[in-house]
């Protein structure tokens, strides 16, 4: 997945905006305001910091050791820094999006959740 087909998935999600809040190179993704993913524009090959369950992350850097890693200038327990650009499977990386959105969206206010609905 190349950076383009990485934020065309991500905005293409219900609710979401993209901002550039720390400088030019850190491109955002929000769900109603609540930040589940970014990448340094700067990156090559490129990656993405993306939320997970602390469980799973755990099991997701043994098994992709070095493609997978500790979120980068993020809570290590729950971000991953994760390539985009290697070896790990198109599914997957769609997945690694969908279960940030969803762990942003579940912290949801019920006001907020009610709204993401409504759009």
């Amino acid at each position: 997945m190349d950076i383009e087909q990485f934020r065309d998935y991500c905005i293409s999600k219900k609710g979401v905006t993209e901002s550039f809040p720390f400088d030019e190179k850190t491109l955002v993704f929000k769900v109603m305001g609540k930040m589940f993913a970014l990448t340094g524009l700067e990156y090559n090959p490129a990656q993405a910091n993306l939320k997970c369950d602390p469980e799973r992350a755990i099991e997701l850097r043994e098994e992709y050791d070095g493609l997978i890693n500790p979120g980068y200038h993020m809570s290590k327990v729950h971000w991953n820094t994760v390539e985009l650009e290697r070896n790990i499977p198109h599914e997957l990386l769609l997945e690694l999006i969908d279960h940030s959105y969803d762990l942003v969206v579940k912290s949801l206010t019920k006001k907020l959740q009610a709204e993401l609905a409504s759009l």
